[in-house]
């Protein structure tokens, strides 16, 4: 395959930045999309120019560094696929890719694709914790849970904090991240005990650090690469109301 690539690239988070163009050659179908811009970079190594920097771990689908726009949505064209698991089977040979980082105002643009999300690290920071000390590992059968509870905590547990639902709305909203952490505690028994003082934290930093409100676009669950659900943020709207009654009743 012959791809053309239109790829943002910014020295700093001060720099402008622009969109700069470069052509790959004899890129396989089977090709992940991260490998075909090692390719890209290995040719500009060649060339005694700058490599493009983008951010990845993984490259399995977990970790959610992959934070790249492609063709104005984030991790691409695959539905609940991260970038590295995207295959340039999905592109034809002779397209022209336009490759972003992520665009929010929370989320700056350290250089080229790679955004800082220290934003996400400091919601979770705010209450993604159970405090109470739990001592060595427990078996899993002692505290009974229904199976159905289980399923939506793990459900929401899923999310791998990668910020394409901030991407992805207007709104540069964090309610589906932000939900999703809430609600994994939330569900069980061990975080019953913090979950309005959690809620309340998690949601208050949020609006804090600039994350606009929901306006159910649903853009979000759109591009989530585990196909979590606007049923998080409903869960969290209404642990929020009850959660700031109780505050306001107990002050």
């Amino acid at each position: 395959m012959k791809i053309h690539l239109k790829i943002w690239t910014q020295k700093n988070p001060d720099d402008k930045g622009r969109f700069v163009t470069h052509t790959v050659e004899n890129i396989s179908e089977e090709s992940s999309f991260l490998e075909m811009f090692d390719i890209l970079n290995e040719q500009l190594v060649a060339e005694n120019k700058e490599p493009i920097v983008f951010d990845h771990d993984c490259r399995e689908g977990i970790c959610g560094m992959c934070s790249m726009t492609i063709n104005g949505i984030p991790h691409g064209p695959e539905r609940e696929t991260t970038v590295c698991q995207l295959h340039m089977r999905k592109f034809k040979d002779g397209d022209t890719i336009v490759v972003e980082p992520w665009r929010a105002g929370p989320f700056p643009v350290k250089k080229d694709l790679i955004v800082s999300r220290d934003a996400f690290d400091l919601i979770q920071q705010a209450g993604g914790f159970i405090t109470s000390r739990t001592g060595s590992a427990r078996d899993a059968n002692e505290i009974l849970i229904p199976k159905d509870v289980v399923e939506k905590a793990m459900d929401a547990a899923s999310c791998i904090g990668c910020g394409a639902c901030v991407a992805a709305c207007p709104n540069a909203s964090a309610m589906l991240f932000t939900s999703a952490k809430v609600s994994h505690l939330n569900y069980l028994p061990q975080g019953s005990p913090e979950k309005d003082r959690r809620t309340i934290a998690m949601v208050e930093k949020m609006d804090e650090l600039g994350f606009g409100n929901c306006s159910n676009y649903g853009e979000c669950q759109a591009v989530c690469p585990k196909g979590i659900t606007l049923d998080f943020i409903a869960k969290m709207n209404r642990d929020y109301a009850v959660a700031k009654a109780r505050q306001l009743a107990n002050s």
